[in-house]
Formats: C-alpha cells, structure tokens, sequence
C-alpha cells in the first residue's frame, strides 16, 4: 500500500463504516480491513491518518485500530513468516514516542499501550534509545506530555512485580535504572514544589497528583525486586516526601462523590503500598522511617470514613499494618496492651462491619459478590484487609488478641439477640471476626488447616452457626444464612465428624434459597463436604441418608 492521499482517504471510509450500527455495512468494512494488514505501509498509514485526519472520531478509531494490530502482529515466533515488515517496524519505532506524546489524551493512552506492546518484545535490546528519548521530554514543563512518558513506563515496568528473578531481568532493571532513575526522582522534587506553588489551583492539582500518582506507581515497580542502590541512596528525599503526602488534607482535592476514589486517596493508597514493600523486604533499610509511618497511617486509617471510595486507601493502610505486625523487627511497636486493644476497636471492629454497600452487592451483584468473598478475590476489600491484620496480630500476640476479640463477639451477639431484625449485622461481623480469629493456615482442597486453639470452633458452631442452618424459613435473614454455609464450608476439616453429618441435611434444604449467593454457597459446601477424605484417604460413602460414590 502507497503512502499517498487516495489510500488514506480509502482507509478513512472503511474505518467510518466500521463504526456503522448496521452489521451489513460494519462487517464487509472489518472484512476488508483484514485483508490489507498484511500490506506493507498498512501501519504507517494508521499513524499518519491519526496523526492528520480533521475528524476526531476517524482518529480515535485509527489508533485503536492501530494498538489492536501491534496487539496481534508484533511478537515475532519462531518459524512463523513475520507480519510486520522490518521498515514498517523501524518506522514505527521513529515515530511513535513523538506522535504519542503530542497527540490528545484519548488517543495517548491508545499509543501508550501500543508502546508497551512493543516494548515488551523490543525493550531493550532492539529498542535501545526508547527510554532516552522518553526521559528527555520531562524537561519539557507540559504535564500532558511528562504524563504520557509515566504512563508509559508505568506500562512497561509494571511487569517488574511479577518477573521471576533472571540474569536478563536484572541487566534490564540496571539499564532503566540507571536511565530513568535519577531524571524520576527530579520530577517527583519538582512536581511537590508545583503542588505547593499552585496549592489554590484546583485544574492544576488535578494534573500534579495524577502525575505523582505514576510517579509513585513507577516507584513501587523499580523497587520491587530488589532495593536498588540509587533509591537507598536517595530514601530519606523519597521516604521524608511520601510521608508529607500522606498527612496531606487539601480540601480542594476533596471529592463529594461516595463511590468513586479521588486523586488524594489515589496517591495515599499507592504511598501504603509502598511503605509496606519497604516494611516487609527491606525492613532493616526502612526502620528509621517506620514509626512515623505507622503514626501518620495509624490517623489516616481513624479518621477515614466509611464511604466505598475510601475502600482502597482502608485497604492499603490496613496491609500495611498487617505487613508490619508480623515482622519480628517491629514486634516492639504492639506488645503494649493500650496498643492492641486500640488496633481492635479502632481499625479492626469498624472495617469488618458489613455496610449498605456490601448488602447491596449481597442482592444485586451476587457474582460479584460471591467472586469476592468466595473465590479470593476480595484482596482490595476492607473486611479482606482486617482479617490479614488479625493474622498478623496472632503471630506474636495471640492470646491477648483472642481475649479483646471474643470481648466484642459476645457483644455484637447480645446486640443481635436482643432485637435480630434490626441488629443482624451484629452476628455477621461476630463470625466474620470469629472465621478471621481462627483461621491460621488453610488450602482450597481442606479448608482451615490449621486453627486457632483458642477458638472453641464446636461451640460456636452448636451455639450460633447450627441455628441459622436449622431455620424453617430458609429466605430469612440470607446474610447470616450465607455466613453459617461458609463456616462449615471454611471449617469442615475441624469440626467433628457428627457436626458435619448434622450439617448436610441442612445444607441440602438451603439449595431452594432464593437468595443467589445463598444456593450458590450450599452447592458449594455440598461438594466440599462429599469430596472430603477420611483417615483410610476415601470419601465418605453414605452421608446421612444421601448416598455418595466413592471418588
């Protein structure tokens, strides 16, 4: 295909037709383009018609036309003819870091990840000068561009958290480092002074925080594997900044929104999660730091409502105390007894409360809910993050701990019964803490492994679980019905065999629940219940009177 005015114009018919409601007109203009990315030039006239087309719409479809092919085409494999001809992949490399940066946000962050795509496989071997020419645009002053670059990188060394450790990893961390590293930390300086100069400036702080957002992100990422020598070098400029930034309450920045986080708590969560990296693999490097850290999160986390958008920064801030708990360096900072119970009833108790929130996904998003709470994948939730914390508490402070927790459970269950219909939160956020009080060590095939001995498991289940299973009215209360499924299920490897076998009758009936996540859970404590293996390694064969194949 030639570079010339007759195929951009043919381009730009089809790709508007790929945008036309009607299948007839969309599919034969998706069709076509098919057959022509094989062409050489193809590419490079995506580019140029995002780059100069006087349509914004046609643009913005170019370039995601253009990151879906990079996406399919780049990796070149082995024994595979290559889909991208060597001078469409060069002059693709040339021009794309400029056309990115100053193209509009919508169509950066397209190019952005076509970047990334390719950096992946090019970075950095066949693509030596990208970070140079990344680097040299933070002197440029335009936050949309000095943004565009922290995307960017953010997109290409966020890969860092999860590499295994490699000799070609390490050559490559080295590289970034020792090009991006330093230019990073002047940024970082020089975005806070911005901050403070333009402090009244709401449309500014905007740009900045999401700038020192990335900024932060990036951090996180080059830390990651490894303490780098610079950044040990340069902690207290990183740390003594973090830590300002934390404390940090500019009104302005306040959003009236309730669901949706806003650029403080954005930036106040990613400075948790990097604190506790550092807590945890460079505790030795971090001790000077720590207690004003752990002071300055301790009041981030009591002043912080209960408002789902601050769901993430509770979160973090929570990890990061459990992360630090369980440090035999940091053991010193929770052995008073003021300390502790403070933790419980302060940090604790209040995020493992089920809110409106949490019903409101319980009913109306039930996938959703049972993805979280039932599948781990909960690891941003509030409650998640509280029951992490009362694990890291019991390795060292056990006892104390169990002796402040079951305190509040006999409370919040003389709430419930006092008044069920009203106070049923109460017995819900009592075996919540009473499941995150006894859990120690567990597995997908067992459950529970490993339980905390003082926890009287039977008699709580007797007392407070068997009642919620044996009720008539199985639509009732669907929480707390939920929550008694889950306990077995959760337990079933230390409650006695007769519990057990008491259980499933009940389960059985729980399987005509209205509630979704209600039936859900009894499925799934049923076939958790009947794969269980007994001390000669083979499944029970007769349980109750619902007879089960031997696996």
């Amino acid at each position: 295909m030639e570079l010339n005015d007759g195929n951009l114009q043919t381009l730009t018919e089809f790709m508007r037709k790929t945008l036309d409601p009607d299948p007839s007109v969309r599919r034969p203009a998706e069709k076509f383009l098919e057959s022509v990315e094989g062409n050489q030039n193809y590419p490079i006239l995506l580019l140029t018609l995002l780059e100069k087309s006087q349509d914004n719409v046609i643009r913005v479809c170019a370039a995601v036309t253009f990151k879906n092919y990079i996406k399919r085409n780049w990796r070149i494999i082995e024994d595979e003819p290559n889909k991208i001809s060597d001078p469409d992949r060069t002059t693709i490399k040339a021009n794309i870091v400029n056309l990115m940066l100053s193209s509009p946000e919508q169509i950066q962050k397209q190019l952005s990840d076509a970047i990334s795509i390719i950096g992946r496989e090019d970075f950095p071997l066949k693509w030596p000068d990208l970070l140079t020419e990344m680097v040299t645009r933070f002197q440029s002053g335009d936050f949309h561009i000095i943004n565009g670059v922290l995307r960017t990188a953010h997109s290409l060394f966020k890969r860092y958290r999860h590499e295994f450790k490699s000799n070609e990893l390490w050559l490559e961390i080295k590289l970034v480092l020792d090009t991006f590293a330093n230019p990073l930390t002047e940024l970082f300086k020089a975005t806070i002074e911005l901050c403070q100069t333009h402090a009244t400036d709401i449309n500014a702080l905007k740009i900045l925080f999401s700038s020192l957002t990335l900024i932060s992100k990036l951090f996180y990422s080059l830390n990651f594997q490894d303490l780098p020598e610079f950044f040990e070098d340069n902690m207290e400029t990183w740390m003594s900044n973090f830590h300002n930034l934390l404390t940090l309450d500019n009104k302005l920045l306040q959003t009236d929104d309730e669901e949706e986080a806003g650029l403080l708590e954005l930036l106040k969560s990613q400075i948790c999660d990097n604190a506790a990296l550092y807590a945890q693999k460079y505790d030795e490097e971090f001790q000077p730091y720590l207690p004003r850290f752990v002071t300055a999160i301790w009041n981030l986390l009591v002043s912080t409502g209960q408002e789902v958008k601050y769901d993430l920064l509770v979160s973090n801030a929570i990890q990061f105390l459990a992360s630090v708990c369980e440090r035999p360096h940091y053991k010193h900072l929770f052995e008073d007894q003021n300390i502790l119970t403070s933790i419980c009833e302060k940090v604790i108790v209040p995020n493992m409360e089920f809110r409106s929130a949490d019903e409101e996904a319980f009913e109306d998003n039930s996938e959703e809910y049972i993805r979280r709470d039932l599948e781990g994948s909960d690891i941003d939730t509030r409650r998640r993050a509280a029951c992490d914390l009362v694990r890291g508490l019991c390795k060292f402070f056990e006892g104390p701990v169990t002796a402040i927790f079951s305190g509040y459970v006999n409370s919040m269950l003389g709430e419930y019964a006092k008044n069920p219909g009203v106070n049923w939160k109460h017995k819900d956020a009592a075996i919540y803490l009473v499941t995150s009080l006894a859990s120690k060590a567990q597995t997908a095939k067992h459950g529970i492994t490993q339980a905390n001995e003082l926890v009287n498991l039977t008699e709580f289940f007797v007392n407070h679980i068997l009642t919620d299973l044996k009720s008539q009215n199985v639509n009732e209360f669907p929480v707390l019905k939920a929550d008694a499924i889950k306990y077995v299920m959760i337990f079933r490897s230390q409650l006695p065999k007769e519990q057990l076998l008491q259980a499933v009758p009940l389960l059985v009936a729980h399987l005509q629940a209205e509630s979704t996540v209600e039936h859900t859970y009894a499925a799934h404590a049923l076939e958790r219940l009947f794969t269980m293996r007994g001390p000669n390694n083979s499944t029970l064969k007769k349980i109750g009177n619902i007879t089960v194949c031997p696996a």
